[in-house]
């Protein structure tokens, strides 16, 4: 069914294929923060482990309103491991050996990237594509990373 919500079909496209990267990188944060909630150590552990979990739960009502958001442009979200990783400009890290200090600085430095990002991304689909929706839910969303990134920074301060 045609979608007819005064954005061009090239339009909405172009809007899509940002929030198919954005939903490919959230997986890839996510996927890493799980890792690091569940292989954290040291004399930190329970703190971080329970701020590791707080963080991933953000994330998921995030993951769930990009693919939402792509769905009601009219285009199908991605919803594999090997379509996120192809879309993904974040990369996967392993378990660093339980080493805190190092999660933490993987975790801003993701953050701050997404921060990037979202604030390149909403200005082009506004000023490219004319959908200040899609401009005001990156915007929201940006604000979340940001804040989610001081909570690291306070972490590693």
């Amino acid at each position: 069914m045609d979608v007819n919500i005064g954005i061009e079909t090239s339009n909405r496209q172009g809007v899509a294929h940002a929030l198919k990267q954005l939903l490919a990188d959230e997986h890839v944060l996510y996927i890493k923060l799980r890792n690091y909630h569940w292989n954290v150590t040291g004399i930190h552990f329970q703190q971080l482990h329970a701020f590791f979990e707080e963080q991933y739960d953000a994330l998921e009502d995030h993951i769930d309103d990009i693919a939402e958001r792509i769905r009601s442009l009219g285009f199908f979200s991605p919803g594999s491991m090997e379509a996120f990783k192809k879309e993904a400009r974040l990369e996967e890290t392993g378990h660093l050996n339980g080493n805190a200090e190092q999660m933490l600085k993987n975790l801003l430095a993701d953050h701050e990237a997404i921060i990037q990002f979202l604030r390149h991304d909403q200005e082009v689909v506004m000023e490219e594509y004319n959908d200040a929706g899609t401009q005001d839910f990156l915007i929201a969303l940006m604000e979340e990373h940001e804040k989610m990134a001081w909570m690291v920074r306070a972490h590693l301060a």
